[in-house]
């Protein structure tokens, strides 16, 4: 038997004892790090974003995914949309989907931020 037929052998043996289970484990921790790195992350930030679209009333500003200002008019949780008005002269209403809306506002938010905005100067 030659030198590389008897490291072949050996190496075939230790790949059917402890390297096979090696493998797994470097499977499993390579998992376990992508989960941890990307796949939890993203569902909180799913949950928080359901929860901020939940909670969204009429009368609420908000941003859209296109980086449009306007505030919401009309909610039709059936076909899970929403009218939103843009700009001051109140003509430009625009139905859309929910999940197009990045941020929400709620107006009682921007009065404590102009209130601690005044108490300030």
């Amino acid at each position: 038997m030659s030198f590389v037929n008897t490291m072949a052998l050996e190496s075939a043996g230790a790949v059917n004892g402890t390297g096979s289970m090696m493998i797994i484990l470097v499977y499993v921790a390579i998992f376990a790090v992508l989960y941890f790195i990307m796949i939890r992350p993203q569902r909180k930030e799913q949950k928080q974003k359901a929860q901020i679209l939940s909670q969204l009333a009429v009368g609420d500003s908000v941003r859209t995914t296109g980086g449009f200002i306007g505030t919401v008019i009309d909610i039709d949780d059936e076909s899970s949309t929403v009218i939103v008005e843009f700009g001051n002269n109140k003509n430009c209403r625009i139905p859309m989907v929910k999940e197009a809306i990045v941020e929400v506002e709620k107006p009682e938010d921007a009065v404590k931020d102009n209130s601690k905005d005044e108490k300030s100067k």
